[in-house]
């Protein structure tokens, strides 16, 4: 087999093809962005995550290249970004098919073609095999498709990449155990190879599951809220009967697949799903409820300027740099929608300056604010909760002990 080229150096192809590379198989990556390319070749991550580094130094020294072409081989894994559309919630497949069509222009015969990226049930039936036909290529012989979805999370992606299970949907048993093998250079764990569509349903359904239980969580949050109770309480207590698990509650939910993933279902089978469509509602309605809370304690606490409310947390989820679908992103949108744009913004993993009123550090986003939002449970602030003794704080976490006032979801 030829070298094996990874399209696309984001959040999941970076990681997936340094741990191919640390692992002795030879990899190319690809990507079009000329500066994060510049960045790689010069021997710098691109983000941060816990143990990437040692594995990239690793992948480095067996020889990994990183280009903006497409190699001239006979394997490839796309790992490109599959949105919904706005509109319908139908998966938007244009990355995928945009870097297929480009495959198809510089492989080899017999090629083994991986879509790792996320995608609805159906998506490599109905856009990718019709563009390999109409290119001539025969599916089977000249080119073999599979889907390969990722299992990982940031904050913790060389420790999932190498322990989570993993499944394999190809055409048939054969071309499916040869993709195992690869990813059996570094996953420990199960590998099961089934077909394409299972594969393609089984990622959304497991992110769709996440949605509504998170979802649920969410809705008790709601309801306690307005009866005066202490809504943890009640989850620590139910969750002593060995059959319930119910999350914790929360801003929103972020990240590229929770909030994403469901709606691909949305869109599909939209005379089918109800308790899908519920969950998504209830989710993306959190930052708009964690609004509307903040005017409440402002109101209460005769707070007249938002220039006195400091947000703490820009990511989607804590000690990470990854701001995709991020809950705060989502209540900045419903500030500027009101015209709101005096509040203060802080998060320690966000170094460049992308919106305004964000500040440098804690000590700043504390100076001349009377109340405080935490949005995101980073270690920084779980350490140093003795800073908001004084402060009126809207803990949407659950994280912080003590203060003037504490307020919860």
């Amino acid at each position: 087999m030829g070298k094996l080229n990874v399209i696309g150096l984001g959040y999941i192809g970076l990681p997936t093809s340094l741990m191919f590379a640390a692992n002795g198989i030879e990899v190319v990556g690809t990507d079009l962005n000329a500066k994060l390319v510049s960045t790689l070749n010069e021997g710098k991550l691109t983000f941060e995550e816990e143990g990437l580094e040692e594995v990239f130094n690793t992948a480095l020294s067996k020889g990994i290249e990183f280009k903006t072409e497409y190699e001239k081989t006979n394997r490839y894994i796309i790992t490109v970004p599959t949105p919904y559309m706005a509109t319908s919630k139908q998966i938007d497949a244009t990355y995928v098919v945009a870097a297929t069509k480009q495959v198809l222009e510089v492989c080899e015969p017999n090629t083994i073609l991986v879509i790792e990226s996320t995608i609805s049930p159906g998506t490599i039936d109905k856009f990718v095999r019709p563009i390999i036909e109409e290119k001539g290529f025969k599916i089977g012989k000249d080119i073999h498709l599979v889907h390969a979805p990722e299992r990982i999370i940031p904050g913790n992606m060389v420790y999932e990449l190498e322990n989570n299970a993993r499944t394999i949907g190809a055409d048939s048993k054969e071309v499916g155990e040869e993709v195992k093998s690869w990813y059996k250079s570094f996953c420990k764990n199960e590998i099961v190879v089934t077909d394409i569509k299972t594969a393609e349903m089984s990622k959304v359904v497991e992110n769709t599951f996440r949605d509504i239980n998170i979802a649920f969580a969410n809705e008790l949050a709601k309801m306690c809220d307005r009866e005066g109770m202490d809504v943890y309480e009640l989850i620590r207590i139910a969750n002593k009967h060995p059959r319930v698990n119910i999350l914790t509650p929360g801003p929103g939910v972020g990240g590229h697949c929770i909030s994403v993933d469901p709606w691909f279902l949305v869109g599909d089978y939209p005379d089918i799903v109800n308790v899908v469509l519920g969950a998504r509602e209830v989710n993306d309605g959190m930052p708009q409820y964690v609004f509307d809370k903040i005017h409440k304690i402002m109101k209460e606490h005769n707070i007249k300027d938002y220039s006195n409310v400091g947000l703490y947390g820009l990511t989607y989820k804590e000690n990470v740099d990854d701001m995709r679908e991020s809950p705060t992103l989502q209540l900045l949108d419903i500030f500027e929608k009101y015209n709101i744009d005096n509040v203060k913004i802080y998060d320690p993993f966000i170094k460049e300056k992308k919106f305004e009123g964000q500040v440098i550090n804690l000590d700043s986003l504390l100076n001349d604010t009377e109340l405080v939002v935490v949005l995101v449970s980073h270690d920084e602030i779980k350490n140093n909760q003795h800073m908001l003794n004084e402060k009126i704080v809207y803990d949407t976490r659950n994280i912080i002990e003590n203060g003037k006032q504490v307020y919860k979801i």
